[in-house]
């Protein structure tokens, strides 16, 4: 527990805990809207709870006062981000909280995007409503991390999936990889797929493989855009990730024909090749939270040399391909070790006969 949480009781936590478990119900429907939560509590009862289920619908916030009702008056309200203070595709939620008349709001954390950011909390102070701020926000940031990076430093948040043998190889010298891991493994990588706002891959991989770039889950779930870094134009109309659900874009270096129900854009390059820093823009402009990258070693290694790669998603199956199977990534030769990209592992575990480890950038190995 944070120090500056102590503030708050045991049954604050508790209800926050529930208030966040809601928010990740929304994990692969709201983009590119955050995942929220919201419970509502009066004389120790739990009297309303709602998530924000899908952009353009109801907020947390409305659908715990609507199923409260008339018992949301003098309750507590635990929100796992500040209500919303402005109109956009849905009114404000710090106004609904008000008209209910709710004594007190606990916020995980505030929100950062600009037409709110602490004036959601003012408008609530304002109408006399105590509010307190802080729990749990380490939790609530968890759930939001794309969101809240593409809001603050104008670019999504890369996860960058690979998949590989015991010696760090990806596929036979041919090219032959289906496949390395196992059903489990690949399955999981469905989770994975379908809470990303999109999936970017590179031609190479297209020609290659032909993916789908389609989550296959049976729950609910947002189709994710497909972004195809094609620099000069090759993506065949038989593509098969043309007709699977979500758009698909093309990103090109020169205009030309457009393929059938394909978006084709036209950035800028960098050393001969699309500059991924217009790609990140391109992506933070549409909005996009989560990007989940599957592609093949050249385009991993331009991300990682970039130090673009926010988390490694490495799933290691238990085989060994030897020396002239292809690598990980291709990434720039390296002066000595004290110039390797260090990484610090947040997760490990068992996928069927497979690892799956998480990975996040080592920022100060030495602090």
């Amino acid at each position: 527990m944070r120090s500056d949480e102590a503030r708050f009781s045991a049954t604050d936590r508790q209800h926050m805990a529930r208030a966040l478990a809601l928010a990740a119900q929304g994990l692969c429907t709201t983009q590119p809207n955050p995942r929220v939560g919201c419970v509502l509590v009066r004389d120790g009862e739990v009297v309303g709870e709602g998530w924000h289920q899908r952009r353009g619908g109801p907020h947390a916030e409305v659908h715990a006062l609507a199923e409260a009702g008339e018992r949301a008056r003098g309750a507590t309200a635990y929100v796992t981000l500040e209500p919303c203070s402005h109109h956009g595709l849905t009114p404000p939620c710090c106004e609904a909280l008000i008209a209910a008349g709710v004594s007190r709001v606990v916020a995980a954390q505030g929100d950062p995007f600009p037409a709110v950011d602490g004036r959601g909390f003012d408008r609530l102070r304002a109408a006399g409503i105590a509010v307190d701020v802080g729990l749990m926000a380490d939790a609530a940031a968890a759930l939001n991390e794309g969101f809240l990076l593409r809001v603050r430093r104008g670019r999504p948040l890369i996860r960058l999936k690979l998949a590989m043998s015991l010696d760090g190889r990806t596929a036979l010298a041919d090219g032959r990889s289906q496949w390395i891991t196992g059903p489990e493994a690949r399955a999981d990588v469905q989770q994975w797929r379908a809470r990303a706002c999109v999936i970017l891959t590179g031609i190479g991989t297209v020609l290659a493989d032909d993916p789908r770039l389609a989550p296959r889950i049976d729950s609910p779930c947002t189709p994710p855009d497909k972004w195809v870094l094609d620099s000069h134009g090759r993506l065949p109309a038989s593509a098969a990730l043309l007709g699977t659900p979500g758009r698909s874009v093309q990103l090109c270096v020169s205009d030309g024909a457009a393929l059938s129900g394909v978006e084709r854009r036209v950035l800028p390059t960098q050393a001969g090749r699309i500059d991924l820093q217009a790609v990140m823009a391109a992506l933070a402009a549409r909005p996009a939270n989560e990007i989940h990258v599957e592609a093949g070693a050249t385009l991993a290694g331009a991300l990682l040399d970039a130090g673009l790669v926010d988390e490694l998603l490495i799933y290691v199956a238990p085989l060994l391909l030897g020396p002239d199977a292809r690598p990980l990534a291709a990434i720039a030769p390296l002066g000595g070790l004290d110039s390797a990209a260090r990484w610090r592992l947040v997760e490990s575990v068992p996928i069927g006969a497979d690892l799956r480890l998480r990975l996040r950038p080592l920022v100060n190995p030495d602090g």
